[in-house]
């Protein structure tokens, strides 16, 4: 799905392999790789892709479904690692209205995982360990049951304190919503 999408958000965006390479900081070879279905993106490689197109991660990583009962399997879901962290990309919700985006998250505690920001609001719920987080330089310690929320667009950091924190991490994005705050068109899925 990674490719279809990020050949059709470029498209949209009206960007050369070049300029969106030249952007983001990832290297045209690396881009062609990826739009042709290869490669295996790490979370650092698809946040910059969607803060460059301003775009939903969802919009990059999804495949649009429905149905009155949707069941998604672990074992079925392929994970997104970062420096510090591992994603899986469990469900995207559009109300029309916004986007929000559910992520199983383990925070692994052998690195922090660094973001420059990106579009929407980040919502936390840890299940079990100790996270620390860092936005705009206030840093904060949750635990589970904890749940904490900021503005995305932040430069923030996740760590985790004592050992793999487990946690439920929700996207939420304004249907319009740009990085810049300026109206983007929506892909359609």
């Amino acid at each position: 799905m990674l490719a279809v999408n990020l050949r059709a958000a470029r498209a949209a965006r009206g960007l050369s392999l070049s300029e969106l390479s030249r952007r983001s900081g990832i290297g045209k070879a690396t881009l062609s790789q990826l739009e042709s279905g290869g490669g295996n993106p790490t979370i650092e490689t698809v946040f910059s892709l969607s803060r460059v197109l301003e775009v939903a991660i969802s919009d990059l990583l999804d495949q649009r479904a429905g149905g009155a009962l949707t069941v998604v399997r672990g074992a079925d879901v392929e994970v997104l690692s970062g420096e510090g962290v591992d994603l899986r990309p469990l469900r995207r919700i559009d109300t029309g209205e916004g986007v929000f985006e559910v992520y199983d998250q383990v925070v692994r505690g052998d690195a922090p995982q660094r973001s420059q920001g990106h579009a929407g609001i980040e919502h936390t719920v840890v299940q079990s360990g100790s996270l620390r987080v860092e936005v705009a330089g206030r840093t904060v310690e949750v635990g589970p049951g904890d749940y904490v929320a900021f503005d995305a667009r932040e430069p923030h950091c996740y760590t985790a304190s004592d050992g793999p924190v487990h946690s439920v991490l929700l996207l939420q994005y304004r249907a319009d919503e740009r990085l810049d705050g300026r109206p983007h068109p929506v892909l359609k899925g």
